[in-house]
């Protein structure tokens, strides 16, 4: 019992009747609650005071108001905060995923890895780029940048690369994607998951007895005609290293989230791609629901846009780049597709760079064919395979040889680029034109809205930062589905004919039974005739 409460017993003990009873309303409210430890004595007491403290309007009304008050202000908590658990903003969390790009190795209670003083690393100074296109106007605030080199160096240290460079940003509906090209060192590449699984298709193909799937073709034998159309082969994707399939890329939705190694490209892919137009959701397990139909994801989806961008709009200046002498005496009469830096380069001056001519600038990286491919595939082959392992005794027509599809080689100048809408496919700048001297040479490309480079002495960068969209002067219109099957012909196999009324069918009995009856006639006058 409490101080006070031995107090208000002792009073009730000593004093009259009506006094005894108020001591015992007293010594009631004095009680303490077993839940809070607070008792409704003093509670009133801080509240009456506080309205005769204040003195607010309409009392009454707030009465229940000010009780709460009084109880919070009493209120404590055994745990630290109020709430346990914290809902924490998009932009606190993502905040928390980017502290580990800050932190070294070390700080955390790890053992920090002593670093030699001079390591090669494929790590390109993103912040020296950083500087060039600011110059430019275009690129990525500095914070921003930071952060994405950040990212890079988490990608070059858990990965055997050789190369690395910041392609750019594809701006998304949810989320966006930063793009990473890489390179592997030879012999250390990953394979892809997808590679695996079609290899194990094409070897369990393979393993297939001919003999076994005769004899389940002899047991389920069917009457029903089969067509003779066979759909056009597949064309086969480039390999690795070779093609749109030259560089790997990583994407990521922001610097600190992992990367994720997109696949490689498929003809098919990049000829739907063409013919489509979708925006980029920032969810690379997103559908594609389009018209034609996409074959894959937006991951697809994406790997197809990033090679299509990256062979119109790669660009250096004239002689950074030569061919290899030796390899291009071995390759003689074949497209060249490699080419090494040129170590005796000394840099265009910048009035030749940003002549409107564009012959100072020409592409390094192949361009891509109609058919989905750097390198011509003949479908004629496949076929004349199939007709060969075909053991039908029907002949065929030989298909035609097509003409091959041929596309600029590498190194071709921007002069020779198709014009846009009436303008020239690109336009070159200077940085400054109050300061030439220190100006920098940039190209903005007009068929790819967002592509961009620049270049200076012996330094020049593309990057890329847009929707993923190509340029067209009129607005975008999905193709027409395709034209209607034609009908079979019509002829007196499949012409429909009134069923012959009973009056016919008996005719027609009438007159078979006659023609046999008139054979039977003759047959026996023959036999005689043979015997004289």
């Amino acid at each position: 019992m409490s101080e006070g409460e031995q107090e208000a017993a002792a009073l009730v003990a000593s004093e009259p009747a009506k006094e005894k009873e108020f001591r015992k309303a007293k010594v009631y409210m004095l009680t303490a609650s077993t839940l809070s430890g607070l008792n409704l004595y003093d509670h009133l007491s801080r509240v009456l005071g506080k309205i005769l403290d204040e003195r607010p309007d309409n009392v009454v009304d707030i009465f229940e108001d000010i009780s709460k008050d009084a109880k919070r202000t009493k209120f404590t908590s055994d745990v630290d905060t109020i709430q346990d658990k914290v809902d924490r903003s998009t932009e606190v969390a993502l905040a928390q995923v980017q502290r580990k790009l800050f932190t070294k190795q070390g700080e955390d209670g790890e053992d920090e890895v002593p670093q030699e003083e001079e390591v090669e690393t494929p790590l390109p100074n993103l912040m020296e780029l950083c500087f060039f296109f600011e110059q430019a106007g275009v690129g990525l605030n500095r914070e921003e940048v930071i952060r994405v080199w950040l990212a890079m160096k988490s990608l070059v240290d858990n990965h055997p690369l050789q190369h690395v460079r910041f392609w750019g940003k594809i701006f998304g509906t949810e989320q966006n994607y930063y793009v990473a090209e890489v390179e592997y060192r030879e012999g250390d590449e990953e394979e892809d998951e997808d590679e695996e699984e079609e290899e194990k298709a094409e070897e369990e193909t393979v393993d297939k007895d001919p003999d076994e799937e005769a004899e389940a073709e002899e047991v389920e034998e069917d009457d029903t005609p089969k067509p003779d159309f066979k759909p056009p082969a597949l064309v086969p994707k480039e390999e690795n290293r070779t093609g749109p399939n030259k560089k790997t890329y990583f994407v990521c939705n922001d610097p600190g989230k992992p990367w994720v190694k997109l696949p490689l490209v498929q003809p098919n892919q990049i000829t739907a791609s063409r013919q489509i137009k979708k925006y980029f959701t920032g969810r690379l397990d997103a559908a594609v629901v389009s018209y034609p139909p996409f074959p894959g994801n937006e991951a697809n989806y994406l790997r197809a846009q990033i090679a299509r961008i990256s062979a119109g709009t790669h660009i250096s200046p004239l002689g950074f780049y030569q061919f290899d002498e030796e390899e291009e005496e071995e390759e003689e009469g074949e497209a060249r597709d490699h080419f090494v830096e040129n170590i005796d380069f000394e840099g265009i001056p910048l009035r030749d760079l940003t002549d409107p001519s564009l012959s100072n600038w020409v592409h390094h990286v192949l361009h891509i064919l109609p058919q989905g491919r750097c390198t011509w595939w003949n479908p004629v082959q496949k076929a004349e395979e199939d007709f060969e392992e075909d053991e039908e005794e029907e002949e065929r027509e030989e298909p035609d040889e097509p003409e091959p599809e041929v596309g600029p080689p590498l190194l071709t100048p921007l002069a020779e680029d198709e014009e846009v809408g009436g303008m020239a496919a690109w336009t070159p700048t200077l940085s400054s034109t109050l300061i030439p001297q220190y100006a920098i040479a940039v190209m903005h490309s007009n068929l790819w809205p967002g592509a961009h480079a620049f270049a200076v002495d012996k330094k020049f960068e593309n990057v890329y930062i847009g929707y993923g969209h190509k340029y067209k002067p009129e607005n975008y219109t999905p193709p027409n589905p395709p034209p209607i099957q034609e009908e079979f012909p019509s002829g007196p196999e499949i012409t429909e004919a009134d069923d012959p009324t009973p009056e016919e069918e008996a005719a027609l009995r009438a007159a078979q039974q006659e023609a046999a009856e008139a054979e039977e006639m003759e047959e026996p006058e023959g036999d005689d005739d043979e015997d004289d």
